[in-house]
Protein backbone atom coordinates (compact mmCIF):
# COMPACT_ATOMS: atom_id res chain seq x y z
CA UNK A 1 0.00 0.00 0.00
CA UNK A 2 1.64 3.32 -1.54
CA UNK A 3 0.68 5.99 1.58
CA UNK A 4 -1.53 8.67 -0.24
CA UNK A 5 -2.36 11.99 1.59
CA UNK A 6 -4.57 14.74 0.42
CA UNK A 7 -4.82 18.51 1.26
CA UNK A 8 -8.09 19.74 0.75
CA UNK A 9 -8.09 23.89 1.49
CA UNK A 10 -10.93 25.80 0.02
CA UNK A 11 -10.12 28.31 -2.66
CA UNK A 12 -12.45 31.09 -0.81
CA UNK A 13 -9.28 32.97 0.51
CA UNK A 14 -5.74 33.17 1.55
CA UNK A 15 -4.69 30.20 3.15
CA UNK A 16 -2.84 31.17 7.12
CA UNK A 17 -0.47 29.75 8.79
CA UNK A 18 -2.91 27.02 10.44
CA UNK A 19 -3.85 25.92 6.72
CA UNK A 20 0.10 25.19 6.55
CA UNK A 21 0.42 23.44 9.46
CA UNK A 22 -2.17 20.83 8.16
CA UNK A 23 -0.20 20.81 4.41
CA UNK A 24 2.84 20.34 5.88
CA UNK A 25 1.98 17.68 8.24
CA UNK A 26 0.49 15.98 5.53
CA UNK A 27 3.74 16.29 3.17
CA UNK A 28 6.05 15.84 5.72
CA UNK A 29 4.17 12.48 6.28
CA UNK A 30 3.71 11.34 2.94
CA UNK A 31 7.54 12.03 2.03
CA UNK A 32 8.62 10.61 5.50
CA UNK A 33 6.47 6.84 4.23
CA UNK A 34 7.26 7.13 0.34
CA UNK A 35 4.06 8.26 -0.58
CA UNK A 36 1.98 10.87 -2.42
CA UNK A 37 0.79 13.98 -1.42
CA UNK A 38 -2.79 15.59 -3.41
CA UNK A 39 -3.71 18.80 -3.54
CA UNK A 40 -7.22 19.03 -4.05
CA UNK A 41 -9.36 22.22 -4.09
CA UNK A 42 -12.78 22.24 -2.36
CA UNK A 43 -14.34 24.15 -4.58
CA UNK A 44 -17.90 23.03 -5.09
CA UNK A 45 -18.70 26.41 -3.26
CA UNK A 46 -19.17 28.13 -7.18
CA UNK A 47 -19.88 31.68 -5.70
CA UNK A 48 -16.88 31.88 -3.25
CA UNK A 49 -14.55 30.25 -4.72
CA UNK A 50 -12.10 32.57 -7.38
CA UNK A 51 -9.57 31.50 -9.45
CA UNK A 52 -6.99 33.73 -7.86
CA UNK A 53 -6.88 32.08 -4.28
CA UNK A 54 -6.75 28.57 -6.29
CA UNK A 55 -3.48 30.32 -8.06
CA UNK A 56 -2.29 32.05 -4.38
CA UNK A 57 -2.41 28.55 -2.58
CA UNK A 58 -0.45 26.86 -5.45
CA UNK A 59 1.77 29.96 -5.23
CA UNK A 60 2.38 30.20 -1.45
CA UNK A 61 1.94 26.05 -1.23
CA UNK A 62 5.16 26.08 -3.36
CA UNK A 63 6.98 28.90 -0.88
CA UNK A 64 6.89 26.48 1.94
CA UNK A 65 8.32 23.89 -0.39
CA UNK A 66 5.60 21.89 -1.14
CA UNK A 67 5.44 20.19 -4.74
CA UNK A 68 2.13 18.19 -5.03
CA UNK A 69 2.30 14.96 -7.04
CA UNK A 70 -1.60 15.12 -7.99
CA UNK A 71 -3.27 18.23 -8.08
CA UNK A 72 -7.88 17.92 -8.89
CA UNK A 73 -10.93 20.25 -8.61
CA UNK A 74 -13.89 18.90 -6.67
CA UNK A 75 -15.91 21.53 -9.25
CA UNK A 76 -14.39 18.83 -11.65
CA UNK A 77 -16.17 15.84 -10.02
CA UNK A 78 -19.51 16.81 -9.64
CA UNK A 79 -21.32 13.88 -11.58
CA UNK A 80 -19.29 11.83 -9.09
CA UNK A 81 -21.05 13.37 -6.22
CA UNK A 82 -24.53 13.24 -7.83
CA UNK A 83 -24.11 9.12 -8.32
CA UNK A 84 -22.87 9.18 -4.87
CA UNK A 85 -26.14 11.00 -3.64
CA UNK A 86 -28.32 8.82 -6.11
CA UNK A 87 -27.29 6.14 -4.77
CA UNK A 88 -27.67 7.59 -0.59
CA UNK A 89 -31.11 8.46 -1.41
CA UNK A 90 -32.09 5.14 -3.23
CA UNK A 91 -30.72 3.14 0.13
CA UNK A 92 -32.88 5.43 2.07
CA UNK A 93 -29.31 6.86 4.16
CA UNK A 94 -30.51 10.57 2.63
CA UNK A 95 -33.26 12.25 3.28
CA UNK A 96 -35.05 15.86 2.73
CA UNK A 97 -35.70 18.63 5.14
CA UNK A 98 -37.53 21.38 4.77
CA UNK A 99 -36.83 22.99 8.14
CA UNK A 100 -35.18 26.50 7.83
CA UNK A 101 -32.66 27.92 9.81
CA UNK A 102 -34.87 29.93 12.24
CA UNK A 103 -37.10 26.75 12.81
CA UNK A 104 -33.85 24.58 13.14
CA UNK A 105 -32.63 27.48 15.76
CA UNK A 106 -36.18 27.37 17.62
CA UNK A 107 -35.81 23.58 17.59
CA UNK A 108 -32.52 23.65 19.43
CA UNK A 109 -33.87 25.89 21.92
CA UNK A 110 -36.86 24.00 22.54
CA UNK A 111 -34.95 21.09 23.33
CA UNK A 112 -32.22 22.82 25.46
CA UNK A 113 -34.86 24.11 27.78
CA UNK A 114 -36.35 20.74 28.37
CA UNK A 115 -32.60 19.91 28.95
CA UNK A 116 -32.38 17.42 26.39
CA UNK A 117 -28.92 17.79 23.98
CA UNK A 118 -29.98 20.08 20.43
CA UNK A 119 -29.96 17.03 18.22
CA UNK A 120 -32.03 16.99 14.86
CA UNK A 121 -35.31 15.16 15.24
CA UNK A 122 -35.47 13.70 11.88
CA UNK A 123 -38.93 15.47 11.23
CA UNK A 124 -37.61 15.35 7.98
CA UNK A 125 -38.25 11.01 7.61
CA UNK A 126 -42.25 12.00 9.31
CA UNK A 127 -43.64 14.46 6.82
CA UNK A 128 -47.06 13.94 5.93
CA UNK A 129 -48.36 14.55 2.17
CA UNK A 130 -50.41 17.84 3.52
CA UNK A 131 -46.33 18.77 4.91
CA UNK A 132 -45.12 18.58 1.50
CA UNK A 133 -47.50 20.59 0.04
CA UNK A 134 -47.58 23.24 2.01
CA UNK A 135 -43.88 23.34 1.59
CA UNK A 136 -44.22 23.29 -2.59
CA UNK A 137 -46.42 26.47 -1.96
CA UNK A 138 -44.12 28.08 -0.05
CA UNK A 139 -41.50 27.78 -2.37
CA UNK A 140 -39.65 25.71 0.09
CA UNK A 141 -36.14 23.55 -1.27
CA UNK A 142 -34.96 21.00 0.84
CA UNK A 143 -31.84 20.27 2.48
CA UNK A 144 -30.74 16.70 2.84
CA UNK A 145 -29.31 15.14 5.81
CA UNK A 146 -27.51 11.45 6.07
CA UNK A 147 -29.26 9.33 8.16
CA UNK A 148 -26.75 7.88 10.79
CA UNK A 149 -26.52 3.67 11.48
CA UNK A 150 -27.66 5.07 15.07
CA UNK A 151 -30.80 2.51 15.41
CA UNK A 152 -32.23 -0.66 15.46
CA UNK A 153 -35.24 0.02 12.46
CA UNK A 154 -36.80 3.14 13.82
CA UNK A 155 -34.90 5.84 13.65
CA UNK A 156 -37.01 7.40 16.03
CA UNK A 157 -35.16 5.80 18.96
CA UNK A 158 -31.33 6.00 18.24
CA UNK A 159 -29.42 4.13 20.71
CA UNK A 160 -25.71 4.45 21.80
CA UNK A 161 -23.65 3.41 18.47
CA UNK A 162 -20.13 3.90 19.02
CA UNK A 163 -17.54 4.36 15.91
CA UNK A 164 -13.44 3.71 17.47
CA UNK A 165 -10.63 4.44 14.84
CA UNK A 166 -6.81 4.39 16.45
CA UNK A 167 -5.84 7.59 15.58
CA UNK A 168 -2.28 7.83 13.99
CA UNK A 169 -1.65 11.35 16.74
CA UNK A 170 -4.42 10.73 19.04
CA UNK A 171 -4.51 7.08 20.03
CA UNK A 172 -7.60 5.10 20.26
CA UNK A 173 -10.87 7.53 19.73
CA UNK A 174 -14.42 6.72 20.53
CA UNK A 175 -17.27 8.74 19.11
CA UNK A 176 -21.38 7.50 19.83
CA UNK A 177 -23.14 8.65 16.63
CA UNK A 178 -26.11 8.54 19.05
CA UNK A 179 -24.85 12.24 20.58
CA UNK A 180 -24.83 13.74 16.64
CA UNK A 181 -27.02 15.41 14.49
CA UNK A 182 -27.44 13.82 11.18
CA UNK A 183 -25.09 15.80 9.12
CA UNK A 184 -26.25 17.96 6.22
CA UNK A 185 -24.60 16.95 3.07
CA UNK A 186 -26.94 18.80 0.52
CA UNK A 187 -27.47 22.42 0.89
CA UNK A 188 -31.02 23.76 0.03
CA UNK A 189 -29.56 25.23 -3.69
CA UNK A 190 -28.38 21.47 -4.84
CA UNK A 191 -24.63 22.59 -3.78
CA UNK A 192 -22.68 19.47 -1.78
CA UNK A 193 -21.16 20.40 1.66
CA UNK A 194 -17.59 19.49 1.73
CA UNK A 195 -18.29 15.84 3.43
CA UNK A 196 -20.02 13.41 0.97
CA UNK A 197 -17.50 15.33 -1.85
CA UNK A 198 -14.30 14.53 0.23
CA UNK A 199 -15.78 10.58 1.25
CA UNK A 200 -16.24 10.15 -2.86
CA UNK A 201 -12.86 11.63 -3.79
CA UNK A 202 -10.59 9.91 -0.77
CA UNK A 203 -11.87 6.44 -2.40
CA UNK A 204 -11.81 7.19 -5.96
CA UNK A 205 -8.24 8.88 -5.22
CA UNK A 206 -6.71 6.12 -3.37
CA UNK A 207 -6.14 8.43 0.10
CA UNK A 208 -4.69 5.82 2.97
CA UNK A 209 -4.23 8.82 5.51
CA UNK A 210 -6.82 11.60 6.49
CA UNK A 211 -4.50 13.89 8.42
CA UNK A 212 -6.48 16.82 9.37
CA UNK A 213 -7.19 19.66 12.38
CA UNK A 214 -8.76 18.12 15.84
CA UNK A 215 -11.69 20.28 15.32
CA UNK A 216 -12.89 17.65 12.83
CA UNK A 217 -12.67 14.46 15.39
CA UNK A 218 -16.51 14.18 15.94
CA UNK A 219 -17.07 14.50 11.84
CA UNK A 220 -15.03 11.59 11.63
CA UNK A 221 -17.53 9.44 13.52
CA UNK A 222 -20.31 10.40 10.72
CA UNK A 223 -17.61 10.34 8.03
CA UNK A 224 -16.89 6.50 8.51
CA UNK A 225 -20.16 5.90 8.16
CA UNK A 226 -20.39 7.76 5.41
CA UNK A 227 -17.34 5.62 4.01
CA UNK A 228 -19.29 2.36 4.22
CA UNK A 229 -22.50 3.39 3.09
CA UNK A 230 -21.20 4.39 -0.16
CA UNK A 231 -19.28 1.22 -0.53
CA UNK A 232 -15.82 2.49 0.30
CA UNK A 233 -13.01 1.56 3.02
CA UNK A 234 -12.57 4.10 5.66
CA UNK A 235 -8.65 5.06 5.54
CA UNK A 236 -7.03 5.90 9.00
CA UNK A 237 -7.30 9.30 10.66
CA UNK A 238 -5.12 11.64 12.32
CA UNK A 239 -5.87 14.97 14.02
CA UNK A 240 -3.50 17.33 14.99
CA UNK A 241 -3.67 20.23 17.34
CA UNK A 242 -4.71 23.63 16.33
CA UNK A 243 -2.63 26.44 15.94
CA UNK A 244 -3.93 29.90 17.47
CA UNK A 245 -2.32 33.48 17.03
CA UNK A 246 -0.30 34.69 20.06
CA UNK A 247 -3.32 35.86 22.21
CA UNK A 248 -5.04 32.41 21.82
CA UNK A 249 -7.36 33.30 19.03
CA UNK A 250 -8.38 30.86 16.52
CA UNK A 251 -7.35 31.75 13.10
CA UNK A 252 -9.54 32.24 10.07
CA UNK A 253 -8.46 33.90 6.46
CA UNK A 254 -9.82 37.34 7.64
CA UNK A 255 -6.80 37.60 9.62
CA UNK A 256 -4.45 38.72 6.68
CA UNK A 257 -1.56 39.13 8.63
CA UNK A 258 -0.74 35.66 9.31
CA UNK A 259 -1.85 34.02 5.92
CA UNK A 260 1.51 32.79 4.21
CA UNK A 261 0.88 35.81 1.49
CA UNK A 262 1.88 38.50 4.17
CA UNK A 263 4.55 36.28 5.74
CA UNK A 264 6.59 36.12 2.26
CA UNK A 265 5.76 39.82 1.57
CA UNK A 266 7.25 40.78 4.86
CA UNK A 267 10.40 38.67 4.20
CA UNK A 268 10.44 35.63 5.99
CA UNK A 269 12.79 32.87 5.33
CA UNK A 270 10.04 29.65 3.95
CA UNK A 271 12.01 26.99 6.62
CA UNK A 272 11.50 28.94 9.79
CA UNK A 273 7.63 29.41 9.28
CA UNK A 274 7.65 25.89 8.42
CA UNK A 275 9.65 24.96 11.46
CA UNK A 276 7.44 26.73 13.68
CA UNK A 277 4.55 25.82 12.26
CA UNK A 278 5.50 22.15 12.50
CA UNK A 279 7.51 21.63 15.41
CA UNK A 280 5.64 24.04 17.92
CA UNK A 281 2.96 21.95 20.03
CA UNK A 282 4.94 18.87 19.57
CA UNK A 283 7.63 17.82 22.58
CA UNK A 284 9.99 18.41 19.69
CA UNK A 285 12.59 21.20 20.46
CA UNK A 286 11.19 23.94 18.42
CA UNK A 287 14.15 24.70 16.28
CA UNK A 288 15.29 26.56 12.93
CA UNK A 289 15.43 23.68 10.63
CA UNK A 290 17.77 24.51 7.69
CA UNK A 291 16.00 22.74 4.56
CA UNK A 292 12.96 20.31 4.19
CA UNK A 293 14.61 17.21 3.92
CA UNK A 294 15.75 17.56 7.52
CA UNK A 295 12.58 18.56 8.79
CA UNK A 296 11.61 15.37 7.03
CA UNK A 297 13.77 13.47 8.61
CA UNK A 298 13.78 14.44 12.66
CA UNK A 299 10.01 15.28 12.44
CA UNK A 300 7.79 12.54 13.92
CA UNK A 301 3.80 12.76 14.03
CA UNK A 302 3.62 10.93 17.20
CA UNK A 303 5.25 14.02 18.76
CA UNK A 304 2.08 16.33 18.54
CA UNK A 305 0.58 17.18 21.76
CA UNK A 306 -2.82 17.20 22.39
CA UNK A 307 -3.36 20.83 23.49
CA UNK A 308 -3.36 23.58 20.77
CA UNK A 309 -0.15 25.66 20.02
CA UNK A 310 0.07 29.41 19.92
CA UNK A 311 1.54 30.84 17.22
CA UNK A 312 3.67 34.30 17.57
CA UNK A 313 5.00 35.93 14.73
CA UNK A 314 8.26 37.12 17.75
CA UNK A 315 8.99 33.23 17.48
CA UNK A 316 9.29 33.45 13.40
CA UNK A 317 11.91 36.28 13.74
CA UNK A 318 13.98 34.58 16.29
CA UNK A 319 13.69 31.70 13.50
CA UNK A 320 14.76 33.75 10.82
CA UNK A 321 17.48 35.53 12.30
CA UNK A 322 18.92 32.40 13.13
CA UNK A 323 18.54 30.60 9.31
CA UNK A 324 19.97 34.35 8.28
CA UNK A 325 22.99 34.25 10.07
CA UNK A 326 23.61 30.55 8.37
CA UNK A 327 23.29 31.50 4.77
CA UNK A 328 25.90 31.56 2.16
CA UNK A 329 26.40 34.39 -0.20
CA UNK A 330 25.29 31.70 -3.41
CA UNK A 331 22.38 31.23 -1.86
CA UNK A 332 21.32 34.79 -1.01
CA UNK A 333 23.07 36.49 -3.94
CA UNK A 334 20.14 37.04 -6.47
CA UNK A 335 18.02 38.42 -3.53
CA UNK A 336 20.57 40.87 -2.54
CA UNK A 337 20.88 42.43 -6.15
CA UNK A 338 16.94 42.60 -6.64
CA UNK A 339 16.89 45.22 -2.93
CA UNK A 340 20.00 46.75 -5.02
CA UNK A 341 22.28 45.29 -2.16
CA UNK A 342 24.83 43.38 -3.90
CA UNK A 343 28.11 44.26 -2.24
CA UNK A 344 29.67 40.70 -2.84
CA UNK A 345 30.50 37.79 -0.73
CA UNK A 346 32.24 39.91 1.32
CA UNK A 347 29.78 42.58 2.59
CA UNK A 348 26.91 39.65 2.71
CA UNK A 349 29.59 37.88 5.60
CA UNK A 350 30.30 41.40 7.25
CA UNK A 351 26.50 41.78 8.04
CA UNK A 352 24.40 38.84 8.03
CA UNK A 353 25.13 38.59 11.41
CA UNK A 354 23.38 41.65 12.37
CA UNK A 355 20.04 41.34 10.14
CA UNK A 356 16.80 39.41 10.81
CA UNK A 357 15.84 39.13 6.80
CA UNK A 358 18.03 38.84 3.83
CA UNK A 359 16.81 42.14 2.85
CA UNK A 360 17.49 44.39 5.67
CA UNK A 361 20.98 43.78 4.40
CA UNK A 362 20.43 47.01 2.19
CA UNK A 363 19.80 49.04 4.84
CA UNK A 364 23.81 48.74 5.64
CA UNK A 365 24.12 49.00 1.93
CA UNK A 366 23.13 52.00 1.85
CA UNK A 367 25.34 53.07 5.42
CA UNK A 368 28.34 51.57 3.18
CA UNK A 369 27.72 53.53 0.17
CA UNK A 370 25.80 56.77 1.40
CA UNK A 371 26.04 57.00 5.26
CA UNK A 372 25.08 60.25 6.95
CA UNK A 373 28.19 60.89 9.24
CA UNK A 374 27.17 61.85 13.31
CA UNK A 375 29.65 63.93 14.83
CA UNK A 376 29.01 65.36 17.98
CA UNK A 377 30.13 68.54 18.88
CA UNK A 378 32.76 67.16 21.66
CA UNK A 379 34.31 64.83 19.47
CA UNK A 380 34.99 66.66 16.63
CA UNK A 381 38.39 67.72 17.01
CA UNK A 382 38.54 63.82 18.09
CA UNK A 383 37.44 62.68 14.65
CA UNK A 384 39.98 65.58 13.18
CA UNK A 385 42.68 63.80 14.61
CA UNK A 386 41.41 60.46 13.69
CA UNK A 387 41.71 61.85 10.07
CA UNK A 388 45.18 62.58 9.94
CA UNK A 389 46.50 59.17 11.09
CA UNK A 390 43.90 56.99 8.31
CA UNK A 391 46.22 54.27 6.60
CA UNK A 392 47.32 54.50 3.09
CA UNK A 393 45.77 51.76 0.59
CA UNK A 394 45.57 48.77 -0.05
CA UNK A 395 42.94 48.35 2.98
CA UNK A 396 42.11 44.60 4.03
CA UNK A 397 40.75 43.10 7.65
CA UNK A 398 43.72 44.56 9.34
CA UNK A 399 43.17 47.93 8.61
CA UNK A 400 40.74 49.10 11.60
CA UNK A 401 43.05 47.69 14.29
CA UNK A 402 46.36 49.16 12.84
CA UNK A 403 44.04 52.68 12.86
CA UNK A 404 42.57 52.29 15.57
CA UNK A 405 46.10 51.86 17.48
CA UNK A 406 47.27 54.58 15.29
CA UNK A 407 44.31 57.10 16.93
CA UNK A 408 44.63 55.59 20.38
CA UNK A 409 48.26 56.71 21.07
CA UNK A 410 47.64 59.86 19.21
CA UNK A 411 44.72 61.00 21.20
CA UNK A 412 44.81 58.74 24.43
CA UNK A 413 41.25 57.68 24.29
CA UNK A 414 40.33 53.80 24.23
CA UNK A 415 37.02 52.04 24.88
CA UNK A 416 34.07 53.36 24.07
CA UNK A 417 35.06 56.60 23.76
CA UNK A 418 37.42 55.82 21.39
CA UNK A 419 35.52 53.46 19.47
CA UNK A 420 31.44 55.00 19.78
CA UNK A 421 32.70 58.05 17.48
CA UNK A 422 34.29 56.54 14.52
CA UNK A 423 31.44 54.47 14.22
CA UNK A 424 28.92 57.10 14.01
CA UNK A 425 30.91 58.84 11.81
CA UNK A 426 31.20 56.13 8.89
CA UNK A 427 27.77 54.75 9.78
CA UNK A 428 25.72 57.00 10.75
CA UNK A 429 24.50 54.26 13.82
CA UNK A 430 25.87 53.52 16.86
CA UNK A 431 25.83 49.62 16.51
CA UNK A 432 26.06 47.34 13.42
CA UNK A 433 28.86 44.93 11.90
CA UNK A 434 31.95 44.93 13.22
CA UNK A 435 33.96 47.92 11.63
CA UNK A 436 37.25 45.67 10.91
CA UNK A 437 35.19 44.03 7.88
CA UNK A 438 32.81 46.59 6.64
CA UNK A 439 35.82 49.58 6.60
CA UNK A 440 37.65 47.95 3.46
CA UNK A 441 34.23 48.00 2.07
CA UNK A 442 33.38 51.93 2.88
CA UNK A 443 37.00 52.63 1.18
CA UNK A 444 39.92 55.37 1.78
CA UNK A 445 38.03 58.27 -0.02
CA UNK A 446 34.28 57.70 1.51
CA UNK A 447 35.85 57.19 5.04
CA UNK A 448 37.82 60.69 4.70
CA UNK A 449 34.95 62.53 3.26
CA UNK A 450 33.04 61.16 6.45
CA UNK A 451 35.80 62.23 8.81
CA UNK A 452 35.98 65.79 7.38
Amino acid sequence: MTVTVRFAPSPTGNIHIGNARTALVNWIYAKKNGGNFILRYDDTDQVRSKQEYVDGIARDLKWLGIVPDRVEKQSARFEAYRKATDKLIADGLLYACYETAEELDKQRKRLAMRGKPPIYTRDGLNYSDEDLEKFKREGRTPHWRFLLPNHDGDPFSPKRTEVKWDDIVRGPQTIDLASMSDPVLVREDGSWLYTLPSVVDDIEMGVTHIIRGDDHVTNTGAQIAIFKAVGGTPPSFGHHNLLTTASGEGLSKRLGSLSLQSLAADHYEPMAVASLATLIGTSEAVEAVPDMASLIERYDITSITKSAAKFDVAEVDNLNAKLVHDLAYGAVQARLAAVNADGGEAFWNAVRGNINKVEEAADWWVKIENAKPIIDAEDREFISQAATVLPETPWDASTWGAWVNAVKELTGRKGKGLFMPLRKALTGDEHGPELAAILPLIGREKTLARLS
